[in-house]
């Protein structure tokens, strides 16, 4: 970032080189030494686009290309830039139409020192200042930028813990969550959704169970099977889990409640608690229920041993267009050694 006037660039632009090597010579006595002289205004918009410049003093009345046609390309494709002008004429008619173009100030022919001194200071004084603006700017969204990204760390952690609470109370490992989460965001990829809904649905799966919070251990640590009333208890952690989490404006929580209530739904019609089918089941929750049972199955636990590779997949192609979304398991099975990477990746310690 420039810290003096005489660190910023000008570009002086004039069919007669006396003109331009007069206009140099003020200058560099002024102290200025990035400077840059032209005589052939064709060469001014290739030169715009290789170097920066912070001042253009220009000439009206040149052959080829006149200055008020360069003020016309400045606007059309550098206003953004915010570069100052300084016309040299010795004509007041041109005066009017230059400021319409956007002229910062005015050189008169002949040359003055003090002139040229004053009016070229005065237009870098004020384009220093946009130039310190500007680096603000950038500064503070770079801290904005660092701040949100701190904040959606500590939520995903946050997420991560909680999601791991519910985990332990049901045998489960916080390893399965990271498993299956990523393997969501991997199936999502895949389906061409979004970055957005893959991020979130990374952010948000692993609270598809928080709701077994609210079961109580007689329940949901039952060695044998559960009896009829004891099942109809443990369904209803879905909906606990959606009453933990709904009710919050981000995109997060909603699609977190919106998996916890839904990743029980079957593609048929047979799953609860709704009884959704098809496409009414949103698509975040199919992905996380495909994935959820994957892992599951594989997995060894202390009450089972994982299922070999080839038994899931049968499952998957026999339970296509009953329990998932038919178009969900065959892009999960062509992603089939992908998934098995993310599943070695963050594999249990025991494993």
């Amino acid at each position: 970032m420039p810290q003096r006037l005489q660190d910023l660039s000008i570009l002086i632009v004039d069919d007669n080189p006396a003109n331009t090597d007069l206009l140099q010579l003020m200058l560099e006595d002024e102290g200025f030494d990035h400077l840059t002289a032209l005589n052939d205004p064709r060469q001014v918009e290739p030169w715009l686009q290789q170097h920066p410049v912070d001042l253009l003093v220009l000439d009206i009345r040149m052959p080829h290309i006149d200055g008020f046609a360069i003020m016309e390309l400045l606007n059309a494709h550098y206003g953004h830039l915010n570069i100052p002008v300084v016309v040299v004429t010795a004509e007041d008619a041109n005066r009017e139409r230059a400021l319409h173009l956007g002229a910062t100030d005015f050189i008169t022919k002949p040359f003055q020192n003090w002139e040229v001194s004053l009016r070229i200071n005065n237009a870098l004084q004020n384009r220093l200042y946009f130039r310190r603006q500007q680096n603000r700017a950038v500064e503070l969204e770079l801290q904005v930028k660092e701040r949100t990204r701190e904040v959606e760390d500590t939520q995903l952690e946050i997420v991560r813990r909680l999601a791991l609470a519910g985990e332990y109370r049901d045998n489960e490992t916080g390893m399965h969550v990271m498993r299956m989460s990523h393997m969501c965001h991997h199936l999502a990829i895949s389906m061409d959704c979004d970055e957005a809904f893959s991020e979130l649905l990374l952010r948000a799966s692993p609270l598809h169970d928080v709701g077994k919070i609210g079961i109580s251990d007689t329940i949901l640590l039952k060695p044998g099977r559960l009896d009829d009333e004891e099942r109809q208890i443990m369904n209803t952690h879905a909906k606990i889990g959606y009453d933990i989490l709904t009710g919050h404006h981000s995109g997060l929580m909603q699609m977190a409640a919106q998996i916890a209530l839904c990743h029980h739904e079957k593609w048929d019609g047979s799953g609860y608690p709704q009884g959704l089918q098809g496409e009414e089941i949103p698509l975040a929750a199919r992905i996380a229920a495909l994935c959820d049972v994957v892992d599951a199955l594989l997995s060894k636990r202390p009450y089972k041993e994982g299922w070999p590779i080839e038994q899931v997949v049968d499952l998957l192609q026999s339970e296509a267009g009953y329990h998932f979304d038919p178009s969900l398991v065959a892009r999960f099975l062509q992603q089939l050694s992908q998934m098995q990477k993310i599943r070695a990746q963050f594999a249990d310690t025991d494993d």
